[in-house]
Protein backbone atom coordinates (compact mmCIF):
# COMPACT_ATOMS: atom_id res chain seq x y z
CA UNK A 1 0.00 0.00 0.00
CA UNK A 2 1.35 3.49 -1.13
CA UNK A 3 1.74 5.96 1.69
CA UNK A 4 -0.50 8.80 2.05
CA UNK A 5 0.78 12.33 3.07
CA UNK A 6 -2.69 12.37 5.52
CA UNK A 7 -1.19 9.77 7.67
CA UNK A 8 -2.41 6.28 8.18
CA UNK A 9 -5.76 4.92 7.38
CA UNK A 10 -8.00 6.23 10.50
CA UNK A 11 -10.47 3.45 10.02
CA UNK A 12 -11.97 0.51 7.96
CA UNK A 13 -15.16 0.40 6.06
CA UNK A 14 -17.35 -1.53 3.41
CA UNK A 15 -17.16 -0.06 0.18
CA UNK A 16 -20.33 -1.03 -2.21
CA UNK A 17 -22.27 -3.36 0.37
CA UNK A 18 -25.45 -2.63 -1.97
CA UNK A 19 -24.94 -0.59 -6.00
CA UNK A 20 -26.92 2.23 -4.23
CA UNK A 21 -23.32 2.72 -2.06
CA UNK A 22 -21.63 3.64 -4.98
CA UNK A 23 -23.47 6.18 -7.10
CA UNK A 24 -21.50 7.72 -10.10
CA UNK A 25 -23.05 10.67 -12.58
CA UNK A 26 -21.30 12.13 -15.68
CA UNK A 27 -21.08 15.78 -15.94
CA UNK A 28 -21.51 16.43 -19.54
CA UNK A 29 -19.29 18.86 -21.58
CA UNK A 30 -22.08 20.60 -23.28
CA UNK A 31 -26.04 19.92 -24.11
CA UNK A 32 -27.56 17.81 -26.85
CA UNK A 33 -28.37 19.74 -30.35
CA UNK A 34 -31.57 18.44 -30.60
CA UNK A 35 -31.21 17.41 -34.23
CA UNK A 36 -28.85 15.21 -35.73
CA UNK A 37 -28.27 11.53 -36.64
CA UNK A 38 -27.39 10.09 -33.27
CA UNK A 39 -29.93 9.61 -30.19
CA UNK A 40 -28.21 10.88 -27.19
CA UNK A 41 -29.77 8.60 -24.21
CA UNK A 42 -28.87 9.50 -20.70
CA UNK A 43 -28.91 6.25 -19.22
CA UNK A 44 -28.71 4.58 -15.61
CA UNK A 45 -27.58 1.09 -15.79
CA UNK A 46 -26.90 -1.24 -11.94
CA UNK A 47 -24.72 -4.56 -12.41
CA UNK A 48 -23.46 -4.39 -15.75
CA UNK A 49 -20.51 -2.86 -17.04
CA UNK A 50 -20.49 -0.36 -19.92
CA UNK A 51 -19.17 -3.08 -22.21
CA UNK A 52 -22.62 -5.39 -21.53
CA UNK A 53 -24.49 -1.72 -21.85
CA UNK A 54 -23.12 -1.20 -25.37
CA UNK A 55 -23.36 -4.51 -26.62
CA UNK A 56 -27.09 -4.36 -25.65
CA UNK A 57 -27.62 -1.22 -27.50
CA UNK A 58 -26.49 -2.63 -30.52
CA UNK A 59 -28.79 -5.01 -30.43
CA UNK A 60 -31.66 -3.00 -29.52
CA UNK A 61 -30.80 -0.41 -32.49
CA UNK A 62 -29.47 -3.41 -34.72
CA UNK A 63 -25.98 -1.40 -35.42
CA UNK A 64 -22.59 -2.27 -35.45
CA UNK A 65 -20.74 -1.30 -32.08
CA UNK A 66 -18.86 1.22 -33.97
CA UNK A 67 -22.57 3.11 -33.76
CA UNK A 68 -22.33 3.58 -30.27
CA UNK A 69 -20.38 6.50 -28.36
CA UNK A 70 -19.82 6.98 -24.71
CA UNK A 71 -17.57 9.28 -22.83
CA UNK A 72 -15.83 6.70 -20.57
CA UNK A 73 -16.01 3.51 -18.56
CA UNK A 74 -18.19 2.91 -15.57
CA UNK A 75 -18.14 0.83 -13.02
CA UNK A 76 -20.24 -2.18 -12.82
CA UNK A 77 -21.09 -2.70 -9.16
CA UNK A 78 -22.53 0.57 -8.70
CA UNK A 79 -25.34 2.93 -10.35
CA UNK A 80 -24.19 4.48 -12.97
CA UNK A 81 -25.70 7.56 -15.01
CA UNK A 82 -24.07 8.19 -18.46
CA UNK A 83 -24.51 9.75 -21.82
CA UNK A 84 -24.67 7.25 -24.95
CA UNK A 85 -25.11 8.09 -28.53
CA UNK A 86 -26.29 5.38 -31.35
CA UNK A 87 -26.05 6.34 -35.20
CA UNK A 88 -29.40 6.23 -36.29
CA UNK A 89 -29.46 8.31 -40.04
CA UNK A 90 -32.98 6.97 -40.73
CA UNK A 91 -34.06 8.93 -37.26
CA UNK A 92 -36.53 5.18 -36.40
CA UNK A 93 -35.66 4.42 -32.76
CA UNK A 94 -36.52 1.19 -31.40
CA UNK A 95 -39.53 1.37 -28.65
CA UNK A 96 -37.17 2.14 -25.02
CA UNK A 97 -39.40 -0.37 -23.66
CA UNK A 98 -37.52 -2.98 -25.51
CA UNK A 99 -33.87 -1.49 -23.96
CA UNK A 100 -35.01 -0.88 -20.52
CA UNK A 101 -35.44 -3.25 -17.65
CA UNK A 102 -32.60 -5.75 -16.31
CA UNK A 103 -30.76 -3.07 -14.39
CA UNK A 104 -31.13 -0.39 -17.21
CA UNK A 105 -33.22 2.29 -17.25
CA UNK A 106 -33.21 5.54 -19.69
CA UNK A 107 -33.29 8.79 -18.05
CA UNK A 108 -33.56 10.92 -21.17
CA UNK A 109 -33.34 10.74 -24.84
CA UNK A 110 -32.59 13.80 -27.23
CA UNK A 111 -31.32 14.00 -30.87
CA UNK A 112 -27.57 15.20 -31.56
CA UNK A 113 -25.28 16.19 -34.18
CA UNK A 114 -22.33 14.25 -33.39
CA UNK A 115 -20.96 10.64 -31.99
CA UNK A 116 -20.25 11.20 -28.11
CA UNK A 117 -16.43 10.73 -28.26
CA UNK A 118 -14.13 9.20 -25.68
CA UNK A 119 -13.67 11.51 -22.94
CA UNK A 120 -16.35 14.13 -23.64
CA UNK A 121 -17.31 14.93 -20.30
CA UNK A 122 -16.74 17.63 -17.81
CA UNK A 123 -16.12 15.36 -15.26
CA UNK A 124 -17.94 12.91 -12.29
CA UNK A 125 -20.23 13.36 -9.45
CA UNK A 126 -19.65 10.45 -6.91
CA UNK A 127 -22.16 9.52 -3.96
CA UNK A 128 -20.27 6.89 -2.03
CA UNK A 129 -21.60 5.51 1.46
CA UNK A 130 -19.33 3.34 3.64
CA UNK A 131 -20.58 1.27 6.11
CA UNK A 132 -19.60 -0.77 9.00
CA UNK A 133 -16.84 2.17 9.63
CA UNK A 134 -14.65 0.98 12.60
CA UNK A 135 -11.80 2.37 13.85
CA UNK A 136 -8.34 0.23 13.22
CA UNK A 137 -8.97 -0.48 16.92
CA UNK A 138 -12.80 -2.06 16.55
CA UNK A 139 -13.94 1.18 17.82
CA UNK A 140 -17.04 2.64 16.83
CA UNK A 141 -17.61 5.57 14.61
CA UNK A 142 -18.45 8.10 17.22
CA UNK A 143 -16.96 10.51 19.99
CA UNK A 144 -13.47 10.79 18.58
CA UNK A 145 -13.15 8.89 16.09
CA UNK A 146 -15.95 10.99 14.21
CA UNK A 147 -14.35 14.10 14.86
CA UNK A 148 -11.02 12.25 13.64
CA UNK A 149 -12.47 11.29 10.19
CA UNK A 150 -14.08 14.80 10.10
CA UNK A 151 -10.46 16.78 10.73
CA UNK A 152 -9.45 14.67 7.85
CA UNK A 153 -11.89 15.20 5.66
CA UNK A 154 -11.70 18.62 6.25
CA UNK A 155 -7.62 18.52 5.34
CA UNK A 156 -8.93 16.71 2.13
CA UNK A 157 -11.17 19.26 1.10
CA UNK A 158 -8.47 21.92 1.46
CA UNK A 159 -5.26 20.39 0.12
CA UNK A 160 -6.60 17.86 -2.34
CA UNK A 161 -5.23 14.31 -2.35
CA UNK A 162 -2.77 12.68 -4.52
CA UNK A 163 -3.61 11.91 -8.09
CA UNK A 164 -2.81 8.68 -8.35
CA UNK A 165 -4.11 5.58 -10.70
CA UNK A 166 -6.02 3.48 -8.48
CA UNK A 167 -6.24 0.01 -8.13
CA UNK A 168 -7.98 -1.12 -10.70
CA UNK A 169 -6.07 0.15 -13.23
CA UNK A 170 -3.76 -3.19 -12.20
CA UNK A 171 -6.19 -5.85 -12.68
CA UNK A 172 -8.49 -7.81 -10.49
CA UNK A 173 -5.10 -9.11 -8.79
CA UNK A 174 -2.30 -6.25 -9.53
CA UNK A 175 -1.19 -8.78 -12.17
CA UNK A 176 -1.63 -5.80 -14.94
CA UNK A 177 1.99 -4.65 -14.70
CA UNK A 178 3.86 -7.84 -14.75
CA UNK A 179 1.76 -9.03 -18.00
CA UNK A 180 2.68 -5.44 -19.93
CA UNK A 181 6.31 -6.24 -18.82
CA UNK A 182 5.75 -10.49 -20.46
CA UNK A 183 4.44 -8.29 -23.14
CA UNK A 184 7.54 -6.16 -23.84
CA UNK A 185 9.73 -9.23 -23.58
CA UNK A 186 7.42 -10.50 -26.66
CA UNK A 187 4.57 -12.70 -25.37
CA UNK A 188 1.88 -12.36 -27.75
CA UNK A 189 -1.95 -11.01 -26.72
CA UNK A 190 -4.94 -9.39 -28.07
CA UNK A 191 -5.33 -5.86 -29.32
CA UNK A 192 -7.83 -4.80 -26.00
CA UNK A 193 -5.47 -6.63 -24.03
CA UNK A 194 -2.21 -4.85 -25.28
CA UNK A 195 -4.13 -1.29 -24.67
CA UNK A 196 -5.01 -1.94 -20.99
CA UNK A 197 -1.51 -3.47 -20.44
CA UNK A 198 -0.10 -0.39 -21.90
CA UNK A 199 -2.10 1.85 -19.66
CA UNK A 200 -1.05 -0.62 -16.86
CA UNK A 201 2.28 0.14 -17.30
CA UNK A 202 2.57 4.24 -18.22
CA UNK A 203 0.59 3.88 -14.97
CA UNK A 204 3.04 2.20 -12.64
CA UNK A 205 5.63 4.61 -13.78
CA UNK A 206 3.28 7.59 -13.21
CA UNK A 207 2.66 6.39 -9.73
CA UNK A 208 6.40 5.87 -9.21
CA UNK A 209 7.06 9.89 -9.51
CA UNK A 210 4.36 9.97 -7.41
CA UNK A 211 5.32 8.23 -4.35
CA UNK A 212 8.63 9.61 -4.77
CA UNK A 213 7.46 13.03 -4.40
CA UNK A 214 4.70 11.82 -1.74
CA UNK A 215 7.78 11.04 0.25
CA UNK A 216 9.57 14.15 -0.36
CA UNK A 217 6.46 16.28 0.74
CA UNK A 218 6.56 17.85 -3.36
CA UNK A 219 3.19 16.20 -4.72
CA UNK A 220 1.63 19.68 -4.12
CA UNK A 221 4.37 21.99 -4.40
CA UNK A 222 6.30 23.04 -6.92
CA UNK A 223 10.02 22.25 -7.11
CA UNK A 224 12.88 23.32 -9.57
CA UNK A 225 12.11 22.44 -13.01
CA UNK A 226 9.04 21.43 -12.56
CA UNK A 227 6.14 21.64 -15.22
CA UNK A 228 2.57 22.57 -14.31
CA UNK A 229 -0.62 21.66 -15.79
CA UNK A 230 -3.73 24.25 -15.64
CA UNK A 231 -6.59 23.80 -13.41
CA UNK A 232 -9.02 22.22 -15.53
CA UNK A 233 -7.75 21.83 -18.17
CA UNK A 234 -4.73 19.27 -20.06
CA UNK A 235 -2.36 22.26 -21.09
CA UNK A 236 1.07 22.42 -19.64
CA UNK A 237 3.42 24.95 -19.44
CA UNK A 238 7.05 25.31 -18.15
CA UNK A 239 9.62 24.90 -16.97
CA UNK A 240 10.87 28.02 -16.06
CA UNK A 241 11.86 29.85 -13.26
CA UNK A 242 10.04 29.73 -9.72
CA UNK A 243 8.83 33.05 -8.74
CA UNK A 244 6.33 33.98 -5.34
CA UNK A 245 3.50 34.25 -8.12
CA UNK A 246 4.13 30.57 -9.49
CA UNK A 247 4.14 29.69 -5.95
CA UNK A 248 0.72 31.26 -5.11
CA UNK A 249 -1.10 30.09 -7.96
CA UNK A 250 0.17 26.36 -7.11
CA UNK A 251 -1.65 27.29 -3.62
CA UNK A 252 -4.63 28.49 -5.18
CA UNK A 253 -5.05 25.84 -7.21
CA UNK A 254 -5.02 27.56 -10.24
CA UNK A 255 -1.55 25.39 -11.54
CA UNK A 256 -0.96 21.83 -10.35
CA UNK A 257 2.63 19.82 -10.55
CA UNK A 258 3.06 17.09 -12.87
CA UNK A 259 4.41 13.67 -13.55
CA UNK A 260 5.36 11.94 -16.79
CA UNK A 261 2.92 9.88 -18.62
CA UNK A 262 5.81 7.64 -20.47
CA UNK A 263 6.25 7.21 -24.56
CA UNK A 264 8.52 8.85 -26.87
CA UNK A 265 10.89 11.52 -26.99
CA UNK A 266 12.45 13.66 -23.64
CA UNK A 267 11.65 14.85 -20.55
CA UNK A 268 10.05 18.28 -20.70
CA UNK A 269 11.21 18.59 -17.35
CA UNK A 270 14.75 19.86 -16.14
CA UNK A 271 16.33 20.09 -12.80
CA UNK A 272 15.20 18.52 -9.60
CA UNK A 273 11.89 17.45 -11.46
CA UNK A 274 13.95 15.96 -14.01
CA UNK A 275 16.62 13.75 -12.33
CA UNK A 276 13.70 12.35 -9.64
CA UNK A 277 11.90 10.96 -12.75
CA UNK A 278 14.99 10.14 -14.76
CA UNK A 279 15.96 8.18 -12.07
CA UNK A 280 12.79 6.41 -12.01
CA UNK A 281 12.92 5.47 -15.60
CA UNK A 282 16.19 4.26 -14.71
CA UNK A 283 14.92 1.55 -12.39
CA UNK A 284 12.01 0.73 -14.96
CA UNK A 285 13.84 0.74 -18.47
CA UNK A 286 11.87 -2.01 -19.98
CA UNK A 287 8.37 -0.59 -18.95
CA UNK A 288 10.13 2.76 -20.57
CA UNK A 289 11.20 1.13 -23.95
CA UNK A 290 7.97 -0.82 -23.98
CA UNK A 291 6.02 2.40 -24.10
CA UNK A 292 8.44 4.08 -26.57
CA UNK A 293 8.88 0.97 -29.14
CA UNK A 294 4.65 1.14 -28.91
CA UNK A 295 4.25 4.40 -30.28
CA UNK A 296 3.07 5.96 -27.26
CA UNK A 297 4.44 9.74 -26.53
CA UNK A 298 5.50 11.51 -23.76
CA UNK A 299 2.46 13.46 -21.73
CA UNK A 300 1.79 14.75 -18.00
CA UNK A 301 -0.80 14.12 -15.70
CA UNK A 302 -1.09 16.47 -12.48
CA UNK A 303 0.11 15.14 -9.40
CA UNK A 304 -3.23 16.16 -7.05
CA UNK A 305 -6.51 16.77 -7.69
CA UNK A 306 -9.36 18.42 -5.73
CA UNK A 307 -12.62 16.83 -4.88
CA UNK A 308 -14.90 19.80 -5.71
CA UNK A 309 -17.58 20.40 -3.44
CA UNK A 310 -16.64 18.01 -0.91
CA UNK A 311 -19.55 17.22 1.51
CA UNK A 312 -19.98 14.69 4.33
CA UNK A 313 -22.69 13.07 6.81
CA UNK A 314 -23.31 10.16 8.82
CA UNK A 315 -26.70 8.67 7.38
CA UNK A 316 -26.40 5.55 10.43
CA UNK A 317 -23.87 5.12 13.45
CA UNK A 318 -21.52 3.30 11.56
CA UNK A 319 -22.26 4.76 8.37
CA UNK A 320 -20.18 7.65 6.07
CA UNK A 321 -21.82 9.76 3.22
CA UNK A 322 -19.40 11.52 0.86
CA UNK A 323 -20.33 13.55 -2.13
CA UNK A 324 -17.42 15.27 -4.43
CA UNK A 325 -16.73 15.89 -8.08
CA UNK A 326 -13.94 15.16 -9.87
CA UNK A 327 -12.56 15.80 -13.32
CA UNK A 328 -12.59 13.14 -15.57
CA UNK A 329 -9.91 10.08 -15.64
CA UNK A 330 -9.44 10.73 -11.50
CA UNK A 331 -10.34 8.35 -9.12
CA UNK A 332 -12.42 7.80 -6.25
CA UNK A 333 -10.43 5.62 -4.77
CA UNK A 334 -7.66 8.42 -4.33
CA UNK A 335 -10.18 10.20 -2.03
CA UNK A 336 -10.84 7.06 0.26
CA UNK A 337 -7.09 6.26 -0.07
CA UNK A 338 -6.63 9.50 2.58
CA UNK A 339 -9.40 7.98 4.73
CA UNK A 340 -8.98 4.51 4.69
CA UNK A 341 -6.46 3.29 2.63
CA UNK A 342 -6.66 2.01 -0.88
CA UNK A 343 -10.00 0.03 -2.00
CA UNK A 344 -10.59 -1.96 -4.70
CA UNK A 345 -13.71 -0.46 -6.42
CA UNK A 346 -13.76 -3.72 -9.45
CA UNK A 347 -14.06 -1.15 -12.19
CA UNK A 348 -13.88 -2.35 -15.40
CA UNK A 349 -10.04 -2.14 -15.21
CA UNK A 350 -10.40 1.35 -16.17
CA UNK A 351 -10.62 4.44 -13.73
CA UNK A 352 -14.18 4.63 -11.97
CA UNK A 353 -13.76 8.49 -13.17
CA UNK A 354 -13.23 7.87 -16.77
Amino acid sequence: MSASPFGPPLFAARIKAAPEDFIVEEIATEPATGQGEHLQLWIEKRGLTTTELVQRLCRWANVAPVGIGYAGLKDKQAVTRQRFTVHLPKRVAPALEALEGDGVRVIAQEWHARKLPRGGLAGNAFTITLREVRGADGAAADGPLRAAIESRLAAIAARGVPNRFGVQRFGRFGDNVRQARRMFAGAKVGRETRSMLLSAARSELFNRVLDARIADGSWERAIDGEVFMLDGRRSVFGPEALTPALHARVAAFDLHPTGPLWGRGALRTTEAANALEAAIAADERALCKGLEDAGLSQERRALRVRAEGLTWSWPGDDALELRFQLPPGCYATAVLAGLCGEMGEGAEGQPDGD
